[in-house]
């Protein structure tokens, strides 16, 4: 069964020495008891914590009465879906009992109460909300897995087929054998297409890397941070050669970690810079290893990300709406970015504002884990 949250169960009695006793009966590993002494403290706790599993509500309360409190809960859409059992120590001439199921209750107990009748009715409602708990989660992953497959058929048939086209075309001006001037011009499109083609092939399996295999295996080393990003700043450089890029170093930039998963990091937070910022602004990375334990690298370009996109940035397929002429990425850059830092056990963050974006990657500058290691499954 997949992991699932904690159960709660919420006890509703005017009298301490009751809760503690119907505490002490219930109480196991993996639930939360909820003590309320009223009506309105009841109504509290429901409102601070949503999806309990079970309400146990005592009849004879002063201000309000468990009939009456059973009403409001009945009346939220919130909570009307929360199992009632009230209990009373009134006679059974009274008709309690029937007001009772009335108001929306799943049973009635009289006091003294049967403790392994009480333990046993309550068992039937945690296990019911624990298997309410898991096909949540389980209809969560499928639509998760359902909705990459999608993309993935989606890229097949669209991303991919662009450079592919590209590809085919030059390939058929070649066997015309043109001058020597558009056999070389075909010749680097031809490469251009099949290199961006393997990028994204390469996106791809990180992907299924990271969500079916367990996460991506990282090969620590020492590094010298300053040639990891030079190394990035040189290829998307080689792509963008009319884009300025400014860099600026600080302190010592040697550390543990593995050099082509982060020039990875680097290349993909430099190309979204580029492609996403303000052509007129420079990109400008900032590369700081004056802290002893770390060391941060910040990419920031001109231009905002919008509000509504900012909470899904580091999803897989999320990004930006495509504009003509631009990127033709699969946005997975962000996403693999994002749990090749959480390898290292390091964090990244985005500051968009003031007509600026900004992307802060912070390192640990030993890795806590020695040898291979890999990010843990998104």
């Amino acid at each position: 069964m997949p992991h699932t949250d904690r159960i709660k169960c919420l006890l509703v009695d005017d009298i301490p020495e009751n809760l503690i006793a119907l505490e002490a009966l219930l109480q196991r590993d993996g639930l939360d008891i909820l003590k309320a002494q009223s009506g309105p403290q009841a109504l509290e706790l429901l409102l601070a914590h949503g999806d309990v599993a079970l309400a146990l509500l005592d009849v004879q309360m002063p201000e309000m009465n468990g009939f009456e409190l059973a009403e409001l809960i009945r009346g939220s859409e919130r909570t009307r879906h929360i199992p009632l059992i009230f209990m009373t120590a009134g006679s059974r001439e009274q008709n309690w009992q029937f007001r009772g199921y009335e108001s929306g209750a799943v049973d009635f107990l009289y006091k003294p109460i049967e403790p392994h009748v009480l333990t046993s009715k309550a068992n039937v409602f945690f296990e019911l909300h624990r298997r309410k708990q898991a096909l949540a989660h389980e209809l969560k992953e499928r639509t998760a897995a359902l909705r990459i497959n999608e993309m993935f058929m989606a890229v097949l048939s669209h991303d991919l087929r662009t450079p592919l086209m590209s590809i085919t075309a030059a390939a058929t001006v070649l066997k015309r054998q043109p001058d020597a001037e558009k056999v070389s011009a075909m010749a680097d499109r031809v490469l251009s297409s099949s290199q961006r083609m393997g990028r994204m092939i390469e996106d791809l399996l990180d992907v299924t890397r990271i969500r079916h295999a367990g996460g991506l295996a990282l090969q620590l080393g020492p590094v010298d941070m300053q040639a990891v990003v030079q190394r990035a700043l040189d290829e998307v450089q080689t792509g963008f050669p009319a884009h300025r890029i400014e860099s600026t170093l600080a302190g010592d930039l040697a550390g543990v970690w593995d050099a082509e998963r982060m020039c990875q990091v680097m290349t993909n937070l430099v190309g979204n810079a580029i492609h996403h910022g303000d052509p007129a602004q420079p990109v400008r990375i900032a590369v700081d290893g004056t802290q002893a334990g770390s060391v941060s690298v910040s990419v920031a370009n001109g231009g905002v990300i919008p509000p509504g996109l900012l909470p899904h940035l580091f999803d897989p397929f999320h990004g930006r709406e495509r504009e003509p002429g631009r990127h033709q990425g699969l946005g997975l850059g962000l996403f693999i970015a994002h749990q090749i830092v959480r390898a290292h056990s390091g964090n990244i963050e985005v500051c968009s504002q003031d007509a600026s974006t900004s992307f802060r990657v912070t390192l640990p500058r030993v890795s806590s884990a020695p040898g291979d290691r890999k990010a843990p499954p998104a």
